[in-house]
């Protein structure tokens, strides 16, 4: 029955309503006999206050207040123009049956106020009659005010149905964007899982290989042990350096890998180079920097590394100023690797694309404990990545 709304929307509304109830209140105090309109005011006041937090409250209440202006004799006064914002209120934020019902009263309300403008009290339908006495009788004048009548109704229930219209349309534009917001939301959603199965086939061969050496050097250790002391030791210490990286690796997979990949070689750090040129043969001036001093990198942190390098590049390539020059940058340190990539932002910029790089690149960061962000910072794109570097990792 009760909306859950912000603080700063129930205090905004209270606020409204107390203003609205003094307004149209304090005419009515220096008028004999207003107390009936005074009452009318407080009530309207109290409809505008409650529009929105509760939709059945408010449209009771209403009819209350009209019930109580009818029995009062009061006429429509300013006050009752809250009737608009309780018929769009009820339209927008009303259940099904609210809607329809507000719909109805606003053809009853104009009736109301059709009669209580259109028939004052001395064209009364049922009053005392000479000849028949008391009963329903029409005087003649009645007949001549009917065509001003209908056009006072028909302003009346026209602008009540405006209100509702207009309600409902705010209903559903306000639904339509919620839709669109879970759209987006879904569609990253399936856009991160696309690219966890895409980073499981890549890590798929980086695992195997590391088992297999693993396999491998254990196997040959065993035969070598009463041979050649030093190498069954050099066979066990890279059966550690394997077994380091394959962790790091494994901490990086999904819950389940796809065994159905085949196998290939994945790309590295010393990639970069090759990568760099490919894009500088399609027409984009990349400039590559480097400080600090290498440190090594398991081989997914390698592969996440040179993924992100290689979407950042090609959306420059997409979208930036290509005859503005492109900085790639890693900076070493000894806890990580900062790779910037930087570009310009053209003099035009395009619609506002989907994001699924971006998400991709921030993916791939996060599963090999690292961070990523993308922003736009004075007229240039910087996408920057931090990833850690793994103690006794091996390159």
């Amino acid at each position: 029955m009760f909306r859950r709304l912000t603080r700063t929307q129930v205090v905004v509304d209270a606020l409204v309503g107390a203003g609205w109830a003094l307004v149209n209140a304090l005419p009515t105090v220096v008028v004999p006999g207003g107390l009936g309109a005074a009452l009318v005011a407080l009530g309207m006041g109290a409809v505008i206050a409650v529009r929105r937090l509760s939709p059945p409250l408010v449209l009771a209440l209403a009819w209350a207040v009209a019930i109580l202006q009818v029995l009062t004799g009061v006429v429509p006064v300013p006050a009752d123009l809250a009737i608009l914002p309780m018929l769009f209120a009820c339209a927008a934020y009303g259940s099904r049956r609210i809607r329809w019902t507000a719909f109805a009263s606003t053809f009853v309300g104009a009736a109301l106020v059709t009669a209580a403008v259109g028939f004052p009290g001395e064209l009364a339908l049922l009053s005392p009659s000479p000849v028949t006495g008391w009963g329903f009788h029409f005087p003649e004048a009645v007949f001549q005010i009917v065509p001003v009548v209908g056009v006072l109704y028909g302003f009346t229930a026209t602008m009540f149905l405006l209100s509702w219209t207009a309600g409902i349309l705010f209903r559903t534009w306000r639904q339509s964007r919620a839709n669109r917001s879970l759209a987006v939301v879904a569609e990253r959603e399936v856009v991160t899982e696309q690219e966890r199965t895409r980073i499981a086939r890549d890590m798929h061969d980086v695992v195997a290989h590391s088992l297999a050496v693993v396999v491998a050097q254990a196997d040959g250790a065993r035969y070598l042990r009463q041979k050649d002391s030093e190498a069954v030791d050099e066979a066990l210490q890279t059966i550690a350096s394997t077994a380091r990286d394959a962790l790091g690796d494994v901490r990086v997979l999904l819950a389940q890998l796809r065994h159905s990949q085949a196998d290939g070689p994945q790309p590295t750090i010393g990639d970069l180079d090759r990568l760099v040129e490919q894009l500088r043969a399609a027409g984009l001036e990349v400039r590559r920097e480097e400080s600090g001093t290498p440190l090594p990198l398991a081989t997914g942190q390698q592969l996440a590394v040179y993924r992100i390098a290689q979407e950042s590049l090609t959306n420059a390539l997409r979208h930036a100023d290509t005859a503005q020059q492109v900085v790639l940058h890693l900076g070493w340190s000894p806890h990580g690797l900062d790779l910037v990539v930087t570009s310009a932002l053209p003099a035009q910029p395009a619609a506002p694309g989907s994001g699924h790089g971006i998400a991709g690149m921030t993916e791939r960061a996060a599963l090999v404990g690292g961070r990523l962000t993308a922003r736009t910072q004075d007229d240039q794109f910087v996408v920057h990545a931090w990833l850690p570097v793994q103690v006794g990792a091996t390159a």
